[in-house]
């Protein structure tokens, strides 16, 4: 497989990829369209957009591989999500995805309620072996989904771009996987060409660490495990209590990835969705 196959592979995941209660959030909505690139070769391009209230969120996204990339492999995929805030967190109701690349396809489906997982399907299912570390039941609770782990928000009154922002635990059920990433405080950049936003953004370092249903002995899954050079720049969604990400860095063993926001459009949310639907 060649590096931009193997660089259409990994991008489009991560454009899947970013003391109040329900005050954690207002009334907005949040479009992001991002471009992915590794060492700095554009591959992969992405849209996402969010509706935020003191009800919930919803949010929606695709990604695409494009550029030169598209010679050596053709891929899609969408991926969307819906929850509510509790007691200031996330607490999402369902997750689903699903992609497409020249030689896989892939749907995932979960439910959750009270941040446990109540049914999941899988297609293709997991390949059984030995060497995968189980996924139990156990690991199953207290979980967020893959998107809304990008989805942060910041209870009370303290600045959003408050260093303490990025110190957190997300804990991550993707339905194969069971895994943490622990955020802690980089620096504050300013943003640099983003149309709709220009101002500071927290960049947090995120350490990898896998829990359940992976290989320990697996190469890439070792080298997420020591990689120290994970990080993702987080921007306040204007009207709400709620940080996204603005930009991805990941060093890979086949470059340097990044998604970057071209575009970060705050607006009124669409107040006829139903339950937060975005449409």
């Amino acid at each position: 497989m060649s590096m931009l196959q193997q660089a259409g592979l990994k991008v489009a995941p991560i454009l899947f990829l970013l003391a109040a209660t329900t005050s954690a959030a207002a009334d907005a909505r949040l479009k992001v369209h991002y471009e992915g690139s590794v060492t700095a070769i554009p591959v992969g391009r992405g849209e996402f957009v969010m509706d935020i209230s003191d009800a919930g969120y919803a949010v929606v996204g695709s990604a695409r591989v494009t550029g030169i990339a598209k010679l050596v492999s053709r891929g899609h995929g969408m991926v969307s999500a819906k929850g509510t805030f509790v007691d200031g967190q996330l607490s999402p109701t369902s997750y689903s995805t699903n992609s497409e690349s020249d030689k896989k396809k892939e749907d995932i489906r979960i439910s959750f309620a009270n941040n446990a997982v109540t049914s999941f399907s899988v297609n293709p299912p997991t390949e059984e072996s030995k060497d995968r570390i189980p996924v139990r039941e156990e690991h199953r609770s207290g979980v967020v989904d893959p998107m809304s782990a990008a989805i942060i928000p910041v209870t009370g009154s303290t600045d959003m771009l408050s260093p303490e922002n990025c110190k957190r635990t997300i804990p991550i059920f993707d339905g194969r996987q069971r895994y943490d990433l622990v955020f802690s405080y980089e620096r504050t950049d300013t943003a640099k060409d983003i149309k709709g936003y220009s101002g500071k953004m927290l960049v947090c370092r995120v350490d990898y660490r896998p829990v359940a249903g992976y290989k320990p002995n697996k190469l890439s899954v070792k080298y997420m495990q020591d990689n120290k050079n994970i990080f993702v720049w987080l921007a306040p969604v204007e009207g709400t209590r709620v940080l996204f990400p603005a930009r991805v860095s990941i060093v890979t063993l086949i470059g340097i990835v990044v998604v970057q926001a071209e575009n970060f459009e705050v607006g009124p949310r669409d107040v006829t969705a139903k339950n937060s639907d975005v449409k």
